[in-house]
């Protein structure tokens, strides 16, 4: 009992670091949903060229969700009429370019796996467009859009279906500090919490248990640390490898990403790993489902490709400037809850999270709570704010 006692302690220590970070982003992504319509994303994505796929990046990282919702919002986008390609720069950036990851990996690694981040995901997305532009043949889109409009269910699919953004007259500013913006506001918070929950749980459970079960030593061997020129080279490549068979998403691949930089993994794997979120195994089934076998391994070829190709520009690119930290110090190894700074910064957004999911719970959330996993027709039904 006493090693699961010690990786419960991991797990809560983590969760207590990045309670608050996690509450700040998912309300600042909440308040871009409330006054962004989805119909409005669909028609700025109506083809592949380079403007168009960093206006995707862009909303996408406006749209922050989990790995599952986000796949499923870029079928949906990709539905209604939006180019293949920026469909996929849309998910990528609304899985890896976002707020809460940007604050997370400086709160538990570092400033420099933050600026990663948003250097490789560009990258990530500019080598996928041209291995698209390559290996998609518009036979193969044409088969996948059939396949999609078949609406074969995959995961969240209820929650991707539901715009709940404020409809109407006025500026930004006018329509969500009204009454209707405050509870758009509080229904996105919460649904967007309801659909991380899972992997975030699941991702600090797991962090905590290999970085309280599995020596430093069994990585640093699997990482070649005592071969620098080869660990560079390795990292990138088995990242995503790591990340697919650990069946952990979205932002719960943070904390395990610490255990592995910990262990010895290089810079550019790092980053690698945390892009591999969107392909884990349950999600590329989900590909499948969404768009027949033949796009999924296209899907799962480029992406590999594109994020060890990012992986290795931000080991050159960070190397090079000297950017790379030099000890291997991520916060996953601390234990305990101290009277700091972040116990009142939790203080406070745990405030901000009971205030806006006590107006969830008063304006009908529980509903939508309900539909979350529900067929998208019905999810229509739980969030209209006109």
């Amino acid at each position: 009992m006493g090693a699961v006692g010690h990786a419960l302690a991991l797990a809560g220590s983590m969760t207590w670091e990045i309670l608050w970070a996690l509450i700040l982003g998912f309300a600042l992504s909440a308040v871009v949903q409330a006054v962004v319509r989805k119909s409005t994303i669909v028609r700025l994505m109506g083809d592949d060229r380079p403007r168009t796929l960093a206006v995707a990046s862009v909303l996408g990282a406006a749209s922050s969700s989990c790995s599952y919702a986000a796949v499923a919002l870029a079928r949906s986008l990709f539905r209604k009429g939006a180019n293949f390609t920026a469909a996929m720069a849309f998910e990528i950036g609304s899985t890896n370019l976002v707020v809460e990851l940007g604050i997370i990996l400086a709160l538990l690694m570092g400033w420099q796996f933050t600026a990663a981040e948003f250097v490789g995901g560009p990258i990530m997305i500019v080598f996928i467009a041209v291995l698209f532009r390559i290996f998609v043949r518009e036979k193969v889109v044409r088969a996948a859009r059939e396949q999609a409009d078949r609406g074969l269910a995959g995961s969240m699919e209820g929650h991707a279906a539901m715009d709940m953004s404020v409809t109407g007259e006025g500026s930004f500013l006018r329509r969500l500090v009204s009454g209707r913006g405050f509870t758009a506001v509080s229904h996105v918070f919460v649904m967007e919490w309801a659909a991380i929950l899972r992997d975030l749980i699941i991702g600090l459970l797991v962090a905590g248990a290999i970085g309280a079960w599995v020596p430093n030593s069994f990585w640093q061997n699997f990482f070649l640390t005592d071969h620098p020129l080869l660990s560079a080279v390795w990292g990138p490549i088995v990242g995503p490898v790591v990340a697919i068979v650990a069946f952990v998403c979205s932002i719960g691949n943070v904390p395990l990403a610490a255990v592995l930089w910990n262990g010895g993994i290089s810079f550019g794997g790092v980053t690698a790993f945390i892009f591999a979120d969107l392909l884990i195994l349950p999600i590329l089934n989900i590909y499948r489902k969404y768009y027949g076998m033949r796009m999924t391994l296209i899907i799962l070829g480029t992406f590999y490709v594109a994020m060890v190709g990012a992986g290795y520009a931000v080991e050159i690119l960070f190397g090079a400037t000297g950017l790379i930290p030099q000890h291997r110090h991520a916060m996953v190894m601390e234990e305990g809850i101290r009277w700091n700074y972040t116990t009142w910064l939790n203080i406070v957004f745990l405030l901000l999270a009971a205030l806006l999911v006590f107006r969830f719970v008063r304006t009908g959330g529980i509903g939508m709570l309900r539909g979350m996993n529900g067929a998208p027709e019905s999810a229509h039904a739980h969030h209209d704010h006109h």
